[in-house]
């Protein structure tokens, strides 16, 4: 490792924390939810939510998954956010390769949200090759990462039991 890489890796460490966001934008069209899933830029056709590191500046797991949404699929309305109970969490390897916050540091929390869409507009970022508006039937069967189906889940049961699950809060 040269001497820029060494420097990129402590920015990169301090910057980031061993957290990270999964977010699934989601629109009600003639009474169904459509669930928004992207396929990442790799060579294996990978389906997932919005993913992405909580940065030093993030105030909040919310303001990260703000963030993210914005930058990964251009999403500027966060009038419904939806923060859901499901966690994960993540080996450090699997994420950023190395572990990069020290060996004491073995996993990354992975937190959960929804996020209202008002139009199915979505803007790419170079992160993912595709996206698409699905059923919660068809957006399961295409998710890899069982954390993904398990938030899935639990937003599609929200969503769809909302009085009955407003009245149990």
């Amino acid at each position: 490792m040269n001497l820029t890489e060494k420097i990129m890796k402590e920015v990169i460490k301090y910057m980031r924390k061993p957290h990270q966001i999964l977010a699934f934008p989601f629109i009600k069209e003639n009474n169904w939810y459509l669930y928004g899933i992207f396929c990442r830029n790799n060579k294996k056709e990978i389906w997932q939510g919005i993913a992405g590191g909580v940065e030093d500046y993030d105030t909040t797991y919310k303001a990260a998954c703000i963030r993210e949404a914005n930058e990964e699929a251009g999403l500027t309305d966060f009038s419904n956010v939806i923060e859901l109970e499901s966690i994960c969490t993540i080996p450090v390897p699997n994420v950023t390769k190395e572990f990069l916050w020290g060996e004491d540091i073995l996993l990354i929390y992975e937190h959960c949200f929804g996020i209202e869409c008002k139009s199915k507009n979505i803007k790419l970022s170079n992160e993912h090759i595709k996206m698409e508006w699905l059923n919660y039937e068809e957006a399961i069967k295409k998710l890899k990462w069982d954390s993904n189906k398990n938030a899935l889940w639990e937003l599609n049961y929200k969503l769809n039991n909302q009085k009955t699950y407003s009245q149990k809060q």
